[in-house]
């Protein structure tokens, strides 16, 4: 098969790693941006929307550029590579996908340029204290009030809320907690009145927040698709978050493999570099080995992502998700073994990476997880 990118492709990929090389050349250059109110530059966020990223997921008859999985690969791979904070994968991926596959005509029509330009934001609200990755367990609930909906409950750790115009919330319409039917999706202006968002840093310099829903009114055309069938599409977005951050994985651990092997062939030791020492030289290649099968991995989901086969497409995503995971894993804290004390200091460029592996792992299902979900559906993942 041909794995080669396009003329178009490519474009995008210089592009978007020009950007990427231009806005984040230091580690102080990222943490002033991290420093900004909403965790990241507005102006680069717009700088961003102009090279059309915004609009990619979207097809050309509503405005967008027709761009697909592989489009995103090669975007959230140069984030990825730069440790990049704008919130492309809150709004870009995870939002952007819901109104893609939800959205009616007249909903596109209404949300779509103000998407495609930048200038709304999207995030995903499906994450509660209780529910840990099943999408199915879900307490906030949409009371019906005439033609439309009141929202109450609670969602945890909601990326890039803070910044979002718009907030896509998973609500139960009928049955109990963790029934998989009577689960709905809603499109919610995040200054709504009721609607609260306390928002804080991560780990990884990103942004978060708790996001309170009291008795917010929600219009019956603000719903995405069957009000009481949300969860298969709920579960198309985070399959698509999962390549998306299989991707961005990709460009982490090859600059924290690049910051590796520099290391090793500067540092000296016993009056050589330590790279001339052959057991380091094999758990640098032990590195690369588990980079590049974490690269056929992200292209394997940029692939199934869109697969017609929804337990085949499941199945695939859980396995892209355990290789990468365990990838992010061993190639971090070989970096960390290698590097010596530095690996660790916070002044030092790779200690971000390690941080922003970490917290890809536990992202929408860790290994354990993932390994239950194929276990469950009979399927098979090399160990």
């Amino acid at each position: 098969m041909d794995f080669d990118f396009s003329g178009e492709q490519n474009l995008l990929r210089d592009s978007v790693e020009r950007f990427c090389a231009d806005g984040y050349p230091s580690l102080e250059a990222r943490q002033a941006r991290t420093r900004e109110p909403l965790g990241f530059s507005e102006p680069s966020w717009g700088k961003l929307a102009e090279l059309g990223v915004c609009g990619l997921p979207f097809s050309e008859e509503d405005g967008g550029f027709g761009g697909g999985a592989v489009e995103t690969m090669i975007v959230m791979e140069a984030i990825g590579r730069n440790l990049a904070v704008e919130p492309f994968f809150a709004s870009g991926v995870l939002g952007s996908t819901a109104i893609r596959l939800g959205a009616d005509s007249a909903q596109k029509a209404r949300w779509l340029p103000g998407i495609v330009e930048g200038s709304t934001r999207l995030a995903l609200a499906q994450t509660e204290r209780q529910s840990r990755y099943d999408l199915h367990d879900v307490a906030t609930r949409a009371r019906r009030d005439g033609s439309g909906f009141v929202l109450d409950g609670q969602k945890s750790v909601v990326l890039n809320a803070d910044s979002a115009g718009l907030i896509v919330v998973s609500a139960r319409v009928s049955g109990e907690r963790r029934d998989p039917h009577g689960i709905g999706l809603f499109v919610v202006p995040a200054d709504a009145p009721g609607v609260t968002v306390e928002a804080y840093p991560t780990q990884d310099g990103g942004r978060a927040a708790e996001v309170t829903f009291a008795g917010v009114a929600v219009d019956g055309g603000d719903v995405l698709g069957d009000p009481e069938g949300g969860l298969p599409l709920l579960v198309r977005v985070a399959e698509h978050g999962i390549a998306a951050l299989a991707a961005e994985a990709l460009g982490s651990m090859s600059a924290l493999h690049a910051l590796t092997v520099d290391y090793l062939k500067t540092r000296k030791q016993f009056g050589v570099t330590v790279g001339s020492f052959q057991a380091l030289q094999h758990r640098a290649v032990d590195m690369l080995i588990a980079l590049e099968q974490a690269r056929s991995m992200a292209i394997y989901g940029a692939m199934m992502v869109e697969a017609g086969d929804a337990a085949e497409r499941a199945a695939a995503l859980s396995a892209v998700k355990v290789q990468v995971n365990k990838a992010c894993r061993f190639l971090g804290q070989e970096a960390v073994q290698l590097h010596g004390g530095i690996g660790m200091t916070m002044e030092y460029i790779g200690a971000h990476h390690f941080k922003r592996l970490a917290m890809i792992e536990y992202q929408f299902g860790d290994t354990p997880y993932h390994l239950r979900r194929v276990a469950d559906d009979g399927g098979l993942i090399a160990a």
